[in-house]
């Protein structure tokens, strides 16, 4: 090789080492979030995604690549052990040296309480105080919003359910707060920040790329706002109830609460007396529709309707008919949207 070539060589391995250096492996463990992880990645990298698409997160297996996945993650995003408590040791165990963030920890984020009992008032005493100034909120969805740093320290004072309607608690154990907090797009807007800032510490190289999809992101979503609050005002006088009550994060943020959920946070199988209370609520109210999941066993949902002249539809808050990837996310809340008004 001559010495102009080799020269041309050695600077194109070193050029390649800077401007080409490796991108982090990133494991997420929803669908909801691996999209936002992967809208502030576009262009840089790709995230893998755990907990595989339509599967509940409640309980899950993991297979053998998302296994491997977690194995070789430098960073980790997950939403917490409230909503994947049995992901917990596995993260200690696979990704013991990975950068791992609960994004239900992080600053700014919405922190709603679980509801206990299978009816709800109209946004269940959150109406004021919890969900900070709303209007504040709406304006700037970065994690610095102070509107909402006394929300995770008040809902820490208040872990006793003690033995609050034992049916509709059904005796399972659950975490301090709701954890389907992606549904809040206050959240994900803040979490989009949370996610650059971890990436760009990781990989400086290219932090300008990851604030930059960030901020894109944060400005699609507030489009998205607006998309979806005109699509829920014609239909604001409805009622409906839901499978279970993973919706109030979605609820609170476009002010459109449910009337109760058929099951607890966790989806779990509903006593015969929770049934009862619901298909009182639906009588009672003249409840405008009940909706199914696609995750989950649709006969509870047609034991509830029998004898109503309810509607019936399909809420998805893990969009698992989507494809995974950065435009799930927008598509997610959209959806939720339009499965609502269609109902009503």
């Amino acid at each position: 090789m001559s010495r102009k070539l080799l020269t041309l060589s050695l600077t194109a391995t070193l050029m390649g080492g800077t401007a080409f250096a490796e991108v982090p492996r990133v494991a997420v463990d929803i669908a909801p979030v691996h999209s936002l992880v992967a809208r502030v990645m576009d262009s840089v990298g790709t995230p893998d995604l755990i907990v595989k698409v339509g599967a509940s997160p409640h309980e899950y297996s993991l297979r053998p690549s998302e296994a491997k996945a977690l194995q070789e993650a430098d960073l980790v995003f997950w939403i917490g052990p409230d909503l994947t408590p049995w992901l917990t040791d596995t993260i200690e165990t696979l990704a013991p040296d990975a950068a791992v963030t609960e994004l239900l920890e992080t600053d700014g984020t919405i922190e709603l309480e679980f509801r206990e009992g299978a009816l709800f008032e109209a946004h269940d005493d959150h109406e004021e105080g919890e969900h900070g100034d709303d209007d504040d909120h709406k304006e700037d969805g970065d994690h610095a919003d102070e509107a909402h740093d006394d929300h995770e320290e008040e809902g820490h004072e208040d872990d006793d359910h003690d033995d609050e309607d034992e049916a509709g608690h059904e005796g399972h154990d659950h975490g301090a707060h709701d954890p389907h907090a992606w549904l809040s797009p206050q959240n994900a807007m803040s979490w989009l920040n949370v996610i650059a800032g971890q990436l760009s510490a990781a990989d400086p190289d290219n932090a300008g790329a990851y604030f930059a999809n960030a901020a894109a992101g944060r400005a699609e979503i507030k489009v998205l706002i607006g998309e979806v609050t005109a699509t829920l005002d014609p239909v604001r006088d409805g009622r409906f109830i839901v499978f279970h009550d993973a919706y109030q994060y979605f609820e609170m943020d476009f002010n459109f609460p449910a009337s109760g959920a058929i099951s607890i946070g966790d989806a779990s199988d509903p006593s015969p007396a929770r049934i009862a209370q619901i298909q009182g609520r639906i009588a009672e109210q003249g409840i405008d529709c009940v909706l199914a999941e696609p995750q989950f066993n649709p006969s509870l949902v047609a034991t509830v309707l029998d004898g109503t002249d309810a509607k019936t539809g399909i809420l998805d808050p893990l969009g698992s008919d989507l494809k995974p990837g950065a435009a799930l996310y927008p598509q997610l809340i959209r959806n939720l949207s339009t499965a609502l008004a269609g109902c009503m």
